[in-house]
């Protein structure tokens, strides 16, 4: 039945996490493999052996990743950036993931965690080897608590001291159902904050908890919401060696959501690609102006979309936001150009704005 699977699920979730807890026995250092972070934004590029990452990083930055006609070239992480639209992207060339790279295979792990701090992935796909690299690499990203492409199930989820499990939803829901929520919340227990120890062993189940859903979720979400530690990110899938396939497949990859074919060896499609992976990482530039003079647009200050003038405040120096008085924006985020605005005023893409202190 249902309820049955559900359980089953929960149970396979908390053991996963379990076998990905890296052991406590004291390993031997190996060399370090995350590489510092820098730039305004971070892409992490996956894939398979031979795929095509590091010719394509080569082709991209002006960082030069040995690239060969043989598996596992690259051996660590090497990173490069992308200067585009004044915006400096740090590209990551990973190690090819093989099967079974989540239990640690082929320095599988390391990969993954690399891959679990960027903004945005990468998949490099080849073009000639059809659909199934991709559900490969799926599959291992998600057995480690990467979702592609999806959001954040809204689901409010709040363990409490007593007072049992209250059970709410402002939808409709047919794939839970208040008996398998609690079904689920039994099999997992929750560490105290602040890291302290864990319950002891025997039943540890979470009897008092409040649950509402906000949508229509499947029990596989739920279990997201209560592991909580899962990484959301946008995924782009980049189809490579375009060249040497049909023109009728070419087009059919193309069509697909979140795609992109390229071919790095004959440099086709590249400056789209930088196009679709800048309205990925969805950054803003905005250009700053001193009183009576013209706005600077030699150096742009980068955001996140939706940034408000306290972000732009706190980029230019942490004491400018306690001796703000106003601003003055230019661009599409204002009804008339130039208006007054607040800290709490959304700035849009190419906004020009002069801070005003006390």
């Amino acid at each position: 039945t249902e309820y049955h699977l559900g359980l089953l699920k929960a149970k396979l979730a908390k053991y996963r996490a379990q076998l990905l807890e890296p052991s406590k026995s004291a390993s031997s250092k190996g060399e370090g493999f995350d590489v510092m972070k820098s730039g305004d934004a971070r892409v992490a590029l996956i894939g398979f052996p031979s795929v095509g990452k590091s010719t394509f990083l080569s082709l991209m930055t002006s960082t030069a990743s040995e690239a060969a006609s043989y598996e596992f070239t690259t051996l660590t992480c090497i990173p490069g950036v992308i200067e585009y639209k004044g915006a400096n992207i740090q590209l990551l060339d990973l190690p090819g993931i093989i099967e079974g790279a989540a239990q640690g295979k082929g320095r599988g792990r390391q990969v993954i965690a690399v891959a679990r701090t960027a903004d945005v992935v990468i998949m490099m796909l080849d073009a000639t080897k059809g659909e199934v690299q991709r559900s490969l690499l799926e599959k291992e990203l998600e057995s480690v608590g990467i979702r592609l492409n999806k959001h954040k199930p809204n689901i409010y989820f709040k363990p409490k001291k007593g007072g049992g499990i209250s059970f709410n939803s402002t939808v409709t829901l047919t794939q839970c159902s208040e008996k398998l929520v609690q079904l689920i919340l039994h099999e997992y227990s929750i560490l105290p904050k602040g890291g302290g120890r864990p319950q002891p062993p025997g039943p540890s189940e979470i009897f008092n908890a409040e649950v509402l859903f906000r949508e229509d979720c499947s029990p596989d979400e739920f279990i997201d919401v209560i592991v909580g530690n899962r990484v959301y990110m946008p995924c782009l899938y980049v189809y490579n060696k375009i060249d040497q396939i049909s023109m009728e497949e070419v087009d059919r990859l193309a069509r697909k959501p979140n795609s992109v074919v390229i071919s790095c060896g004959m440099k086709l499609n590249l400056d789209y690609l930088l196009e679709m992976l800048w309205e990925y990482l969805a950054l803003t530039c905005i250009y700053t102006k001193k009183r009576g003079q013209r706005p600077d647009f030699t150096d742009a200050i980068i955001l996140r979309k939706g940034a408000s003038v306290e972000h732009v405040c706190h980029r230019i120096h942490r004491s400018l936001a306690s001796q703000f008085k106003y601003a003055l924006v230019w661009g599409t985020s204002t009804k008339y150009s130039p208006q007054r605005v607040g800290l709490t005023h959304t700035m849009e893409h190419e906004d020009v704005i002069q801070i005003v202190k006390k």
